[in-house]
């Protein structure tokens, strides 16, 4: 595995140089794009739009549109803007996990330390293991600043890349119902159906079961076998009385259990 990024985390006046990896894989199928026609492989180019030729990924350079014209921006340019956070994760502060709202989450990573760092990142890690804190941090990764945490994962350190809050549209403009703060026989049915659905959490438990589906059916297809698709099996709406429902649920999982 080949590291994406190379710095150091700052954490005081400590500074621990570490390398990058990505933490998680795509579980879905890779497809490629063919012509119907006779099942020829879709290429795609990057085309000069004036000349139509094709040009070399070696010759594509990035530029920002002004009024006068293009401003054409080099490697040193976008380290210029600010050379600290290129190479550097600095923890700005530490905060309790459960502060912030999954919605910010979106992108894991692995940091591996540097030969010279190692006892440094364990006292980091074990720190922050301790603590049951975790530590707020920019950085600049492919020429975008993104806000992270960093926090313990088993022997690792993981910087958890999460969204900026202007990033998060607002739900205002949807039609939603309102927030009943009244205890209702419904929600008192909901919670008991919440109670006995509720277990210990385990990843393991969760599968990518559509994926491996789709790959039992290309792998029949590839010899010739000819498959009904199933019917999907519809939830008749009976009526609209939620206590008869809930009522209902929690019997289903009464004679599932039982």
């Amino acid at each position: 595995m080949r590291p994406i990024w190379k710095g150091s985390i700052s954490f005081g006046l400590i500074n621990i140089p570490v390398k990058l990896f990505p933490a998680v894989q795509e579980s879905s199928l890779d497809l490629d794009m063919l012509d119907s026609k006779d099942h020829s492989n879709i290429k795609f180019k990057r085309v000069n739009e004036n000349t139509g030729k094709e040009v070399a990924y070696s010759k594509i350079v990035k530029g920002f549109k002004l009024d006068t014209g293009y401003v054409i921006l080099e490697p040193e340019d976008f380290e210029a803007a600010d050379a600290i956070k290129t190479k550097m994760i600095e923890i700005i502060n530490f905060v309790e996990e459960q502060e912030i709202d999954s919605l910010y989450y979106e992108q894991p990573y692995y940091l591996e330390p540097e030969k010279a760092s190692m006892k440094a990142y364990a006292l980091l890690r074990d720190a922050l293991s301790a603590s049951g804190k975790v530590g707020v941090t920019t950085f600049v990764l492919r020429n975008k600043e993104s806000l992270a945490i960093l926090k313990p994962y088993k022997k690792v350190i993981v910087l958890n890349r999460i969204r900026f809050a202007q990033e998060i549209r607002e739900p205002s403009e949807l039609n939603l119902p309102p927030v009943s703060k009244t205890k209702t026989k419904e929600m008192d049915m909901a919670n008991k159906l919440v109670s006995q659905l509720t277990e210990k959490f385990n990843i393991a438990k969760y599968k990518d079961t559509y994926t491996s589906k789709l790959m039992k059916r290309i792998k029949e297809k590839s010899k010739g076998k000819k498959i009904t698709p199933p019917k999907m099996r519809v939830v008749k709406k009976g009526n609209d009385n939620l206590m008869d429902m809930l009522k209902a649920s929690l019997e289903g999982k009464k004679r599932k259990t039982a």
